[in-house]
């Protein structure tokens, strides 16, 4: 949350963020360009070394079943029904309705293009999200359904990769929009519900942590490409 914090108000807070009619100047692009590409290269290493770990006596595997069975052992069932209710807030459901309603806004607000923006990314997040699991097909950890019902393939997790691409963009949109004041509570607020709703899925027990993990760098690298192209899309119509 401190490095979420510092990110947001040393670069979102003043690099990133142009007044209504002011262009995006050259340096904030090469910074954010900069920036983004640190993320997707990191994320891209890191998702690619908990790839090669989570097969059958992996050191990532390992870890995952002890932590799965240490979780089962010690969580209690409250504090299991307060991690089921969070979880929500990664629904495909949910994000589908809030993906609609802020679309819906910014059109009536006048902004179709940023509009255009938020929809496509979200769904360019929920495709690769699909084509991962099935390239990877890793089978869910037993949990008990009676709090969350977990189908489909386990890796990557889809509610931290959503969480950190609808939160994460809705920061953006966010901090497009309103009041240098509100840009660092919007960022630090999106990087820890994000970082909740992903950790939800391990202590309901549908997701090993290495899913979340993964979901967490495949979701990071898409939002680094989506704020991106939004930045030099703004960029180029202006200019």
């Amino acid at each position: 949350m401190l490095a979420c914090a510092g990110f947001g108000w040393h670069f979102v807070g003043r690099h990133f963020h142009a007044a209504p009619g002011e262009q995006p100047s050259p340096v904030r692009l090469a910074l954010l360009l900069a920036a983004g590409f640190a993320v997707i290269l990191a994320a891209g290493s890191g998702f690619a070394e908990i790839a090669e770990e989570i097969g059958y006596g992996g050191e990532v595997a390992r870890f995952d079943d002890v932590l799965a069975m240490s979780l089962a052992a010690n969580v209690g069932q409250d504090t299991r029904r307060i991690f089921a209710a969070i979880t929500r807030l990664g629904d495909p459901s949910t994000l589908v309705g809030l993906a609609i309603i802020v679309a819906a806004a910014l059109v009536a607000a006048g902004y179709r293009r940023l509009a255009f923006g938020w929809l496509a990314a979200l769904a360019g997040n929920a495709l690769l999200n699909y084509i991962l699991k099935a390239v990877f097909e890793r089978v869910r950890p037993v949990h008990d359904p009676s709090f969350v019902a977990g189908t489909g393939w386990s890796f990557p997790s889809g509610h931290s990769s959503g969480a950190i691409v609808g939160y994460g963009l809705l920061s953006y949109v966010l901090v497009r929009l309103l009041p240098r004041r509100w840009h660092l509570p919007m960022v630090v607020s999106a990087a820890a519900l994000a970082f909740t709703i992903g950790s939800s899925r391990v202590f309901v027990g549908v997701h090993f942590a290495s899913d979340v993990i993964a979901g967490f760098l495949s979701g990071g690298a898409w939002l680094a490409v989506c704020v991106i192209a939004m930045e030099f899309a703004r960029h180029y119509r202006r200019g």
